[in-house]
């Protein structure tokens, strides 16, 4: 048993690889040498694998662990903490934007009494867009799912190992780590820590891909898109209550004619849109129950180095 675990997903970081493992090791050395490094490979296109088994081979702490195909990032993390063994475990990224010298203050803050210690970034070093796209999906995210989420906080932080073990009691398909983490509640406390430059390459999460994301967690996290439709279903129903009063009296009263044809079609199209729409998210919750009801795995794991 370490007394404190690395897990880091990886996604075409071969070239970080090497530095991410230096700067970690001697941050670790400030804490313990007792201590693993869990380097889960999301089926990466470049050679990020051989760079693990190579570290492995010279260091016995590192653990490599390989999936069969790309789960994407947080089916990455599940997989690391299966296979860790801490008394405290670090999730971080790969491309050393999450700075490993920030560890050892995690660390020192967690054992002022805190299960989760969560880094705080400051000053962010991603493009406009990226920090745009980050705060729109963190406001929509906090807005349908009532979860009140910092969106300067990713998925670096430190974790005691009952806060582990409670999260490897969740199995459910539709994953988000930051979130499971405050679900499961227990003492937190965060500080704020530098956000660097990516090391090399660009960031894989795509507008696209952070839409999905953001669909499935909403979907994973709440109903409130169905109480929301709930709501405007009854709004329209009103509405259009009003209006039937209004014409039917202007018609007795006034003998006024009533709008004829072209009305008529026009609010049906937007009636029958309006229920294709909620039929839609209807369906999307029953499809992701259907897969939840197949009990896969959440990850297949292909090669180890241990």
């Amino acid at each position: 048993m370490a007394v404190i675990s690395i897990v880091v997903p990886v996604y075409r970081a071969e070239d970080c690889l090497p530095e991410l493992y230096r700067r970690l090791k001697e941050s670790l050395h400030t804490i313990s040498d007792d201590f693993e490094i869990v380097l889960v490979e999301d089926a990466s296109p470049d050679h990020s694998w051989d760079v693990i088994a190579g570290l492995a081979r010279a260091d016995k702490r590192v653990k490599g662990v390989r999936l069969s195909r790309n789960f994407g990032q947080h089916y990455a993390i599940t997989a690391g903490l299966d296979h860790c063994d801490g008394d405290w475990i670090v999730v971080m990224d790969c491309d050393l934007q999450d700075r490993p010298e920030e560890i050892p203050r995690l660390y020192r803050k967690a054992l002022e009494g805190y299960d989760v210690v969560l880094a705080v970034r400051t000053g962010r070093r991603d493009s406009p867009m990226k920090c745009l796209t980050s705060w729109l999906f963190y406001k929509f995210f906090s807005y349908l799912s009532d979860i009140d989420y910092d969106p300067r906080v990713g998925n670096f932080r430190i974790i005691s190992r009952r806060v582990r073990q409670n999260l490897l009691l969740i199995r459910e398909r539709l994953r988000f780590f930051g979130g499971m983490v405050k679900w499961v509640g227990f003492s937190t406390a965060s500080i704020e820590v530098d956000h660097a430059s990516r090391f090399k390459g660009e960031t894989t999460y795509t507008f696209r891909k952070l839409l999905t994301l953001t669909m499935d967690i909403i979907i994973a996290y709440s109903d409130k898109p169905l109480r929301i439709t709930i709501g405007f279903g009854f709004m329209m129903a009103l509405f259009s209550f009003i209006m039937g009063c209004h014409i039917m009296l202007r018609a007795l009263i006034h003998a006024s004619p009533v709008a004829g044809w072209s009305s008529l079609i026009v609010s049906l199209y937007f009636i029958g849109g309006i229920i294709i729409f909620i039929l839609g998210i209807i369906g999307i919750y029953l499809g992701k129950t259907f897969d939840e009801a197949k009990k896969r795995p959440l990850y297949i794991v292909m090669d180890v180095t241990f």
